[in-house]
């Protein structure tokens, strides 16, 4: 294994949702190596003596969810060997990566974080391993360092953090719970919505006609059948965007599209007023951005624009929409980590 060359430091980000993990292998400049050379935010660019920018990405791949509490332990394991190897980082003893960065899905409690150290610890020997929520490196990859990430996609949560270091989180509660707003909630409802037109004896109506075409169920009473012998949530929180392509003609679709965006707002408003960003009156300072995340929030205008002016009547203006990976943000993360001493993390027995 190369020595490292001064100031530079190879790094491993990730993004661990329930589903997948997105994972970014760069070359960086260190924290401080890159405040002396001015450079920008990470993206790729080539890394050059004099203007370096902070990191140039070596190696990317997407495989499945290494994520401990949706796939247990051994499936999590093989995830992150499939990486490894996709990313050419397969030898433990040669994998020449200082730190590694991962925001998990459910990374809440420090035991969660623990287990999947532990798990990364053992594959990736003698990095430095940090592991927190998903909600982290968002607002990293957005080039913030206060602000709320909403996140809305399978399932939904809210983080903030405020200027001077408080935080709040909110929702993230999973599916038997909460995560409401979400696209599993979304196209839960569409069901609810096709069972009681059935229940009262009424025709299918727009929505109810296009979840039968999509899901192949003969009538709505099906859908019944089909929501608990296919329980998988991604499954379900794809059909969700037929609930916003009829919101606009269809009046069940646009209560359930309406109900969506408050539920998300009200997650926002809620972190914000816990860490006090929430201005009362003209004279308060403005509050930092809200960030919205996730493949609902992202992908479906809509409801974005939904969202966006419930939070401006509640006094948070400015509001973005996440437009680079969030394994980026990790990528930053490590950055800042990489290069100080460390305690290697304890590991998981094989």
């Amino acid at each position: 294994m190369k020595r490292p060359v001064p100031g530079l430091r190879r790094v491993l980000g990730l993004d661990i949702g329930g589903s997948k993990t997105h994972a970014i292998l760069a070359e960086v400049v260190l924290a401080d190596a890159a405040v002396k050379d001015d450079g920008g935010t990470p993206g790729g660019a080539s890394l050059t003596a004099g203007g370096a920018s902070p990191a140039r990405k070596l190696a990317e791949c997407t495989v499945g969810s290494a994520n401990i509490a949706s796939v247990g332990p051994d499936e999590a394991a093989a995830a992150l060997d499939d990486l490894a190897g996709q990313l050419g980082v397969s030898d433990p003893a040669g994998h020449g990566i200082d730190t590694v960065f991962a925001g998990a899905a459910g990374a809440d409690t420090p035991a969660a974080r623990e287990r999947l150290a532990g798990l990364l610890s053992r594959r990736f020997p003698g990095a430095r391993v940090h592991v927190d929520h998903d909600t982290r490196i968002i607002l990293a990859a957005g080039g913030l360092t206060a602000g709320t990430v909403l996140i809305s996609g399978t399932g939904s949560a809210a983080w903030a953090k405020a200027g001077d270091g408080r935080e709040a989180r909110a929702g993230g509660w999973g599916y038997l719970l909460g995560d409401e707003g979400s696209g599993y909630a979304v196209a839960r409802s569409a069901v609810r919505n096709a069972l009681r037109e059935f229940d009262d004896g009424l025709p299918a109506g727009p929505l109810t006609a296009q979840l039968l075409t999509q899901t192949g169920a003969a009538e709505p009473v099906d859908l019944l059948d089909l929501f608990y012998l296919r329980p998988e949530r991604r499954y379900w929180a794809g059909l969700a965007g037929t609930v916003f392509a009829l919101a606009a003609s269809d009046a069940a679709s646009s209560a359930i599209a309406e109900d969506a965006a408050r539920h998300l707002a009200r997650l926002a408003l809620t972190v914000n007023r816990r860490v006090g960003t929430v201005p009362d009156t003209a004279g308060d300072p403005p509050p930092p951005p809200v960030l919205l995340a996730g493949g609902m929030l992202v992908n479906q205008p809509s409801l974005a624009a939904g969202v966006r002016g419930l939070l401006a009547a509640g006094g948070l203006p400015d509001v973005r929409v996440l437009d680079r990976a969030p394994a980026w943000g990790a990528v930053e993360l490590a950055r800042q980590l990489a290069g100080a001493p460390h305690r290697p993390a304890a590991t998981v027995p094989a």
